[in-house]
């Protein structure tokens, strides 16, 4: 078994979607990045890569790399997923927090770990999802950004 963690942040700028957890919020600001920037998604990538020893998110998607300019986030989470059981390590279980004063995750919350397990290939109830405010301290506390942080768990495959 191995554990990786996760964690990203991006700022919450005008004209742009939100996306989280692959599900596009109606929401007035979306998250500034190279990708969709699903803060969500980018946290499970990076502790998945920790976990199975291959490296980031910065190192396999490069933001320099036009390829990746507006990738859908969701995609590359399912190709980092592939990596690992190429690597022979299949996730077990994986733990999400979002960290946002807005919005509330709560109406997202099923679609957002149904999306999640089938690109990690997991049944929903290997995911955990939840959301906490940082009680209007900070960037997050202000409503200027958005981070999540993640927890994975792989099991060598025989």
């Amino acid at each position: 078994m191995r554990v990786g963690t996760g964690f990203d942040l991006h700022r919450l700028v005008v004209g742009r979607r939100l996306v989280l957890g692959g599900v596009e919020f109606p929401w007035d600001m979306g998250l500034q990045g190279h990708s969709d920037a699903d803060v969500v998604c980018h946290a499970l990538i990076d502790a998945l890569c920790g976990a199975a020893g291959i490296g980031d998110i910065g190192t396999l998607f490069p933001d320099e790399d036009p390829k990746y300019r507006d990738a859908r986030s969701l995609d590359l989470l399912r190709e980092v997923t592939d990596h690992c059981r190429r690597a022979r390590w299949a996730v077990e279980n994986v733990d999400v927090t979002l960290l946002a004063q807005v919005p509330r995750l709560a109406p997202y919350r099923e679609q957002m770990r149904n999306n999640l397990a089938d690109a990690l290939g997991v049944d929903p109830a290997a995911v955990g999802l939840k959301a906490t405010t940082t009680d209007h301290v900070g960037a997050i506390g202000r409503g200027e950004a958005l981070a999540a942080q993640a927890v994975v768990l792989l099991k060598e495959m025989a």
